[in-house]
């Protein structure tokens, strides 16, 4: 099987947050395209719901091996290794998000908060990272980027936490969290979560919030005036949907923003950043 025949077609104007917008300067944008194509079309794979793990492992190899330039079978890949070639960028966050791939393939649960938070390491961080690079930002801000790049990651998790478990048994919402609770991972497949899974659902979103007080500063951090414009967005987003999930059931109640939901919020944090700006 072809990597294409396990696409889902969605695109980077699908996602939750914002991916290579207007705020990105045009000169960065073609390789920040190049990044997300490569991490969605290998994130694709992983999530097929049909497509038989060693098919899958196979298929991210073959990204692995040309994105280093030992095969020239991924067009991803190759695309990707030419635009990191171009600017003189590492391919180091592209491997380190195969490695997150294959752990979907081949781990369903997840023990604690810390091995969820190792997971994020590979599977979110490195895209904050990647684009960080790509501005010439400063390593110091990789903090900031890691806590937030999780906290995106974890509020990813909890919306789609129902859908993970249906399609792909799949479940990140720690095993701990849920025996504390009292209740298991095929609660999620119920049309609504029970009480017991509901406080996992905002205990996790409260201690969610920890990683967002941690990133606050990050666009405060950044040189590039629209980059940080576009983290300080993430930033807002992220805070209003977290709080969403503290009070919200993801199994029957939507925990998305709505375009016009995300250009409201973008007006209302836009003077707040404004005066962080001039008085940075």
């Amino acid at each position: 099987m072809s990597g294409d025949a396990l696409q889902s077609g969605k695109g980077h104007k699908d996602e939750n947050f914002p991916v290579a917008s207007f705020l990105i300067a045009a000169r960065h944008r073609p390789a920040v395209l190049a990044f997300y194509r490569f991490v969605r079309f290998a994130d694709d794979i992983a999530d097929h719901a049909t497509a038989l793990p060693d098919e899958k492992l196979r298929l991210l190899e073959e990204m692995r091996a040309t994105l280093v330039g030992d095969s020239d079978a991924s067009p991803e890949g190759i695309n990707l290794r030419v635009v990191l070639a171009e600017k003189n960028l590492t391919p180091v966050h592209a491997l380190d998000l195969l490695e997150a791939f294959r752990r979907d393939v081949t781990k369903l649960r997840y023990r604690d908060w810390d091995d969820l938070l190792d997971y994020c390491r590979y599977s979110a961080m490195p895209v904050g990272r990647f684009v960080l690079d790509v501005h010439g930002e400063s390593r110091d801000a990789w903090p900031a980027n890691d806590a937030l790049c999780a906290a995106l990651q974890i509020i990813n998790h909890l919306q789609d936490c129902a859908k993970d478990y249906r399609a792909l048994n799949r479940v990140y919402i720690p095993e701990d969290a849920l025996a504390a609770a009292g209740t298991q991972a095929q609660a999620l497949a119920a049309p609504a979560a029970s009480p017991a899974l509901k406080s996992v659902i905002a205990g996790l979103a409260r201690k969610n919030a920890g990683l967002l007080d941690k990133s606050r500063s990050f666009a405060r951090q950044l040189g590039g005036a629209r980059l940080a414009l576009e983290v300080d967005l993430i930033q807002t987003l992220a805070e209003d949907l977290n709080a969403k999930l503290i009070r919200r059931d993801p199994l029957s109640q939507t925990v998305h923003h709505s375009k016009p939901a995300i250009a409201a919020l973008f007006l209302k944090m836009l003077p707040g950043f404004a005066f962080r700006r001039l008085t940075r």
